[in-house]
C-alpha cells in the first residue's frame, strides 16, 4: 500500500483540487498515493446535521464540535498515521516535517473551521497542530493542500529527477542558490560566465556563496539556528 492521505473536512469538494494535476495528479492517477475526503457533517448526531456551537465561555465566531469531530477521526484513524490538524497556532512546518511525513504510510488531515475546534478532541485524539505560516485563513483546506503538494512532490518516482527534490531550499539549511538558462542574453543581462564555463567545481562554488549569500539576507535564522519551534 502506497502514501494515503486522508482529509477530514467540511468541504470535500476542494479535494483533490490542485493535486489533482500536474506532478501530484498525474501520481494519484498511477496509484503512487491515494487521497481520500471525508465529510465531517457526516458525523453529526442532530436532525439538523450540527457541527459547531458557541464558544464556551463566550465570545465571538463558532466552535467545531468535539463529539462530531471525534467521530469523523475514529472512523478513519485505526492505523498509525500521524494526525493533523492545520492550526495557526501549530507549530509551523518544515521541510524536515515535510521529509518525515513523506516517509510513512500516509497521514490524516482535520481542517479546522471556525473559531477553532474544542480543545478536548485535540487531546483525546492525539491531534499535532501544523502551521503553514503566520496569518489567518478561512478554513485548513488550503493549508491542507499545501503540506500535501510539500509531501507528495517527494514521494519516491514522483519527480522525474529525484535530486530535484534533493538541490532545493532548505534541503542543505539554507536557501535555493539563483537558476538561470538560455538565451544568454536578456534586456542587457547575462548568465553568469561561471554558469557557462564548464568548471563544475567552480560552479559548485559559486552555487553555494549564492546560497549562503540570500539565506544570510532573507533567513539569518537557518544560519544562527534561531529557528520557531
Amino acid at each position: 500500500m502506497g502514501f494515503r492521505a486522508t482529509v477530514l473536512t467540511l468541504y470535500p469538494e476542494m479535494f483533490p483540487g490542485p493535486l489533482g494535476v500536474s506532478l501530484a495528479g498525474r501520481a494519484l492517477e498511477r496509484g503512487q498515493w491515494a487521497m481520500e475526503a471525508v465529510q465531517i457533517r457526516d458525523f453529526a448526531t442532530d436532525k439538523h446535521r450540527s457541527v459547531d456551537d458557541t464558544p464556551a465561555g463566550g465570545g465571538a465566531g463558532m466552535v467545531l464540535k468535539a463529539d462530531v469531530l471525534a467521530g469523523a477521526i475514529d472512523s478513519v484513524a485505526a492505523d498509525s498515521r500521524p494526525r493533523l490538524l492545520m492550526s495557526p497556532r501549530g507549530r509551523p512546518l518544515t521541510q524536515q516535517r515535510v521529509r518525515e511525513i513523506a516517509g510513512g504510510e500516509g497521514v490524516v488531515i482535520v481542517c479546522g473551521r471556525f473559531e477553532g475546534v474544542d480543545q478536548r478532541v485535540i487531546e483525546a485524539r492525539g491531534l499535532e497542530e501544523v502551521s503553514i505560516g503566520d496569518y489567518i485563513l478561512s478554513g485548513g483546506e488550503p493549508a491542507a493542500l499545501t503540506l500535501l503538494d510539500a509531501v507528495v512532490r517527494i514521494l519516491p518516482g514522483v519527480m522525474g529527477n529525484d535530486l530535484s527534490g534533493v538541490h532545493e531550499s532548505f534541503e542543505g539549511g539554507l536557501l535555493e542558490h539563483p537558476h538561470y538558462t538560455r538565451p544568454q542574453l536578456f534586456e542587457d543581462r547575462e548568465i553568469p560566465a561561471v554558469l557557462t564555463s564548464g568548471n563544475h567545481a567552480a560552479i559548485d562554488k559559486w552555487r553555494h556563496e549564492q546560497a549562503m549569500k540570500l539565506t544570510r539576507e532573507r533567513r539569518p535564522d537557518l544560519l544562527t539556528g534561531n529557528k520557531p519551534d
